[in-house]
């Protein structure tokens, strides 16, 4: 901090009591100047000669035959016209950045100009503001904070728009230039972990960080780091992102609890200011704040009841970046009074908020489109796609142990970003087979609603032996999986070519045998749609490995053998279940759909390819491939 001194004679201000100041001197005093409760018993000469509104005082004071002289209104009170006084008698005053504004506006307002006197006071102060204070980073933020307690004289003076400009100007330095002291507590640099390092025996000189200023500035109170911040978006220099990390780390500073999702303090009003302030200073561009910070604001947003504007506003600027979030930071309580746990309904606005880019990027020009990507931020990739389906999976398997959720909340989220592409359907899945086993007692037709919601083609290995043993599933599903399983099986196992599907399958084809019509029209919809028995798993189980073992080159095992160590129960399962999917109606349907893929494989590759049944042919060597 840096100090000036004014005057040479040795501080002669006595008390008597603690309303009575006086200088102790043979003279005898001829002026009493009254400032508030305090009383200061001085000479007219020194006073006189320095100020011109104490000789406007006095002059009014001699007229009305009266020595005493009232002030109630100067800056700062006693202790400024104290050192206004010690400057008149040539006293020693110390001048630093905690009282040099209070001296300034005192200064002013008695007039110490330079018409009254050479080397006057107001000259000495703006001598040490400009040479001094102004050029010295901290000295310049402990100065605009202490210009808040002597508005409006600060402004007047201009001393809060010179600190604006000192402060914006010295973040906005090349690093390289910067030589002064600042703090930086976030990130402790290697030099004060102990850890720098030397090369060759010489220490490598220490480089400043870009957001070296970001720690001083979070000291300042909401309305002066709002102005800075102004100031300093104005000069253009300073990227987005540094501005965006010095609004998130003032946002942690300023609002303790934020970062846990709650807000603590008793000033409700004073806390939803800050968060329209700093929602209201973050720079247009998308890198400015990371989703998780801006999610965490939109959540204060919700529990100060802010306004409506800067609520659309968060929610806009997390749409377009809504990939970078995670399950955690979705995880939004309710507001109260609402039955489920978690704020399904605000999820869903973002990802609304996420496929409203897509759809407005899709109103361009078709001539525009080859520069879209780089022109309009709104455009969503197909990567951004995935991320968001593999977020709202997540979000929904998280969801789905809340019991009260109900079922239309859940598919209506799902269904949002059905369309995106999914390389795999597993977390999908587990959302489903988790709100399965919450919600047991729904109905079959809820549970064939929120089936229908999973490709059980786009399943993995793992997530299909899941499914085939999973009894929350209906049977309809846990076939349909068994089916998918096999064709990607056998796809494999010949390289593309029409699979050698099982004879109970194959059975179901066109031109394919139909001896087994009879159990086909024994089957309802009510067998379809029911859970399968313990038994009717482990059947489907042993579908499944034996098209597993065939795989692997293991096709040569004894069905007699196998079935011979079969239980009864394990029997009449089997029978059962092979009965099931003898089924026509269900397998003309798996068919045809496969059919329809077929056509539509060249434009999906996340789905197996099969060659429709029309037409046989003959694996090649050349052409032999493996798909998964």
């Amino acid at each position: 901090m840096k100090f000036m001194k004014l005057g040479s004679k040795p501080d002669s201000f006595q008390t008597d009591g603690d309303n009575i100041r006086y200088v102790a001197t043979e003279l005898a005093t001829d002026i009493v100047v009254s400032i508030g409760d305090i009383k200061f018993y001085l000479h007219k000469f020194p006073l006189l000669s320095k100020s011109a509104r104490l000789q406007k005082l006095v002059a009014s004071a001699n007229d009305e035959s009266n020595d005493e002289i009232n002030i109630y209104d100067i800056p700062g009170g006693p202790a400024t016209f104290e050192i206004c006084v010690k400057f008149c008698y040539g006293m020693t005053v110390t001048l630093n950045a905690y009282n040099v504004v209070a001296a300034r506006c005192a200064a002013e307002y008695l007039e110490m100009y330079e018409t009254v006197d050479k080397g006057n006071l107001i000259y000495k102060i703006e001598v040490f503001l400009n040479s001094s204070i102004f050029r010295s980073w901290k000295d310049s933020i402990i100065v605009l904070q202490t210009t808040k307690s002597f508005l409006p004289w600060s402004e007047e003076l201009k001393v809060v728009s010179r600190c604006l400009d000192s402060i914006s100007y010295k973040a906005s330095v090349d690093t390289s230039k910067v030589d002064w002291s600042y703090t930086y507590n976030r990130k402790k640099l290697p030099s004060e972990n102990g850890n720098d390092e030397l090369w060759n025996g010489v220490r490598k000189q220490q480089m400043v960080p870009r957001d070296w200023w970001v720690e001083d500035l979070s000291e300042l109170q909401c309305d002066l780091y709002k102005r800075v911040i102004v100031t300093i978006k104005t000069m253009g220099i300073i990227s987005a992102d540094i501005i965006g990390e010095s609004i998130k780390a003032y946002t942690l500073r300023r609002l303790p609890g934020f970062s846990k999702g709650i807000i603590q303090g008793s000033d409700i009003i004073k806390s939803r200011s800050l968060v329209d302030t700093i929602t209201w200073l973050l720079p247009s561009e998308k890198s400015c704040a990371p989703c998780s910070f801006l999610l965490k604001l939109l959540q204060a947003s919700i529990l100060l009841e802010c306004g409506e504007m800067g609520k659309r506003e968060l929610m806009r600027r997390i749409g377009q970046k809504l990939e970078e979030a995670t399950v955690a930071d979705l995880l939004i309580r309710a507001p109260a009074g609402e039955t489920t746990i978690c704020d399904i309904d605000l999820v869903r606005d973002l990802v609304e908020e996420f496929v409203t880019q897509e759809q407005t990027a899709q109103t361009d020009s078709p001539a525009e489109s080859e520069f879209q990507k780089i022109r309009d931020p709104g455009f969503i990739s197909d990567a951004s796609k995935v991320k968001v389906a593999k977020l709202v999976d997540g979000y929904l398997a998280e969801v789905a142990k809340d019991p009260n959720l109900p079922l239309s909340k859940f598919i209506d989220l799902a269904e949002m970003v059905s369309s995106f592409p999914r390389p795999s359907h597993d977390g999908l899945y587990r959302a489903i087979d988790m709100y399965l086993k919450e919600h047991s007692g729904i109905i079959k037709s809820e549970r064939n609603r929120i089936c229908r919601l999973m490709d059980c083609k786009k399943l993995s290995a793992d997530a299909c032996m899941h499914a085939v043993q999973n009894e929350r599933l209906p049977l309809r599903v846990v076939v349909q999986v068994l089916f998918f399983e096999q064709m990607r099986v056998t796809t494999s196992s010949v390289g593309g070519s029409t699979p050698d599907l099982s004879a109970s399958i194959r059975a179901l084809l066109p031109g394919g045998s139909h001896g087994s019509s009879r159990s086909a029209t024994t089957n309802t919809e009510e067998d379809w749609d029911a859970v399968p028995t313990a038994e009717e798993l482990k059947a489907l189980k042993g579908e499944l490995a034996t098209l597993r073992l065939r795989d692997e080159g293991e096709g040569g095992v004894n069905s007699n053998a196998k079935d011979g160590a079969k239980t009864n129960a394990e029997k009449v399962a089997t029978s059962r279940v092979r009965g099931l999917l003898m089924s026509k109606k269900i397998f003309s349907k798996l068919w045809s759909n496969r059919e329809r893929h077929n056509e539509n494989s060249s434009s999906d590759t996340s789905e197996s390819p099969c060659s429709t049944q029309g037409s046989k042919s003959t694996p090649s060597r050349s052409r032999r491939h493996s798909l998964s």
